[in-house]
């Protein structure tokens, strides 16, 4: 099945081109992006680009997606120049991304319409691990599409976890999963601007923190990062600020939709939000410490 497998890959940017580097070790990659650096940077890895996403998408066997946010997905697949009247009948469209729930059925049923199933696969784990197929994805498919989607899928997963039959249910649990990831990285950001606060160490509370029950993976992945966030350059940009503004932005709706009480997670996208307002949400989101404490009291 996979000697003949394509993937079109839309958007080569710091997930979209580690993503189609790999996928190019064992299938065909069709790739598109807006800016010519990364068209060449995607065909010096052998991946095929193309001058437009409609004439990358023609002939694929999956569409690898991975779009902000409900609008623009519906704008890549259904507007002037939308790519779902090019794909073939039989075609998936994998989305990556987190645009919450309510985006989706709308999305499905107008796929439907050209033959195409959408496989609701949003993924975690940044750029290294995207080149490396070392991603969390979590899916909700139909069993079919499924099975259609998954040589791209088993190709870019280390951990890969069908939640559901239904395109949503994958979105569902990254909405979950949001909700926590956000938390955690504005409870460490907090948690070491008061070490700073009380004359500690940052690098020895951290490493401190990491080996005890505090410990997380947001606070060991996010803590070195957290580190620099006050250095002339800041942090190296891994994960930007405002992705968070909009993904916790997706987790109050949900929360609210449900009618749950959410004051935690509530508290932590208003340290996003001020974060935005204050010129960080090109900044990584470690960022988010400055939020809380502008300059370092020890240096």
């Amino acid at each position: 099945m996979t000697s003949n497998y394509t993937v079109a890959v839309l958007g080569l940017g710091a997930m979209g081109l580690p993503m189609a580097t790999r996928l190019a070790t064992q299938f065909t990659v069709h790739g598109f992006d807006i800016a010519e650096p990364r068209l060449k940077l995607a065909a010096d890895a052998g991946i095929r680009t193309f001058a437009s996403a409609r004439e990358a998408s023609e002939g694929a066997d999956a569409l690898l997606l991975a779009v902000r946010n409900g609008e623009q997905l519906d704008a890549v697949l259904f507007g002037e120049n939308g790519v779902a009247s090019v794909l073939k009948p039989g075609a998936v469209v994998i989305l990556g991304s987190t645009v919450g729930t309510e985006a989706i059925p709308a999305t499905v049923a107008r796929l439907a319409e050209y033959g195409v199933e959408l496989v609701d696969a949003p993924l975690s784990g940044g750029p290294k691990r995207a080149g490396e197929g070392d991603l969390l994805i979590v899916v909700g498919a139909t069993p079919a599409a499924q099975e259609k989607a998954r040589p791209a899928l088993e190709l870019l997963a280390s951990t890969l976890t069908v939640v559901g039959d239904k395109p949503g249910d994958g979105q569902a649990l990254k909405t979950v999963n949001q909700l926590l990831c956000g938390v955690h990285i504005a409870a460490a950001a907090e948690a070491m601007a008061l070490a700073d606060a009380l004359g500690l160490d940052q690098a020895k509370t951290l490493a401190a923190l990491e080996a005890g029950a505090a410990g997380s993976f947001m606070l060991s992945n996010r803590g070195p990062r957290i580190l620099e966030a006050y250095t002339e350059d800041g942090a190296e940009v891994l994960s930007r600020l405002d992705i968070f503004v909009k993904d916790m932005g997706i987790v109050g709706k949900a929360t609210r939709a449900a009618g749950l009480a959410a004051p935690v997670a509530a508290a932590a996208e208003q340290l996003y939000l001020l974060g935005q307002a204050q010129g960080l949400a090109a900044a990584d989101d470690s960022a988010v410490i400055k939020v809380v404490a502008p300059t370092r009291r020890t240096v």
